[in-house]
């Protein structure tokens, strides 16, 4: 299993990054690979994505949702990866955005390729895009409020 952490600071107030980042559906706008995310309810989201020259796709869960807090999900099926993403507000204009991910890179091509560091590179360019897509429109383009707790039947 590989790992990855890692945190941006956006010129954005917290809520503002929060709700942008609850709008999963505009995930291709600024993460690389990322084809597309289908949000099939408030906890289900079907993902398809180019992952080391070959498209994939999986269904994941949010598994923790508390506005302007933290986004937690797992994987349902598809390669293993779970993760978090925090927002920790640093003043009214600045909030710092942490993603910490796992995932369980298939076959050769994703094992060379997270071996070589391809994933933590991939996570940075993502939180770089996400500072620019937002702090570009200076809102969010929808959001999300609801709370979803940890250990909640779904």
């Amino acid at each position: 299993m590989a790992s990855v952490v890692d945190s941006i600071d956006v010129k954005v107030p917290v809520s503002t990054a929060y709700n942008q980042w609850t709008q999963f559906e505009s995930f291709p706008q600024f993460m690389e690979g990322v084809k597309s995310v289908a949000q099939t309810d408030d906890t289900h989201l079907h993902w398809v994505a180019e992952i080391g020259g070959a498209e994939k796709e999986w269904d994941a869960e949010i598994t923790e949702q508390h506005p302007d807090e933290r986004v937690a999900w797992r994987a349902t099926s598809g390669a293993e990866n779970a993760g978090v993403v925090t927002f920790h507000r640093i003043d009214d204009e600045t909030t710092r955005v942490t993603l910490q991910m796992d995932a369980d890179p298939e076959g050769l091509v994703e094992n060379v390729g997270t071996a070589l560091g391809f994933l933590d590179r991939r996570v940075k360019g993502d939180l770089e895009r996400f500072k620019e897509f937002i702090e570009g429109r200076g809102s969010e383009t929808g959001a999300w409020r609801g709370e979803v707790e940890a250990g909640a039947q779904r």
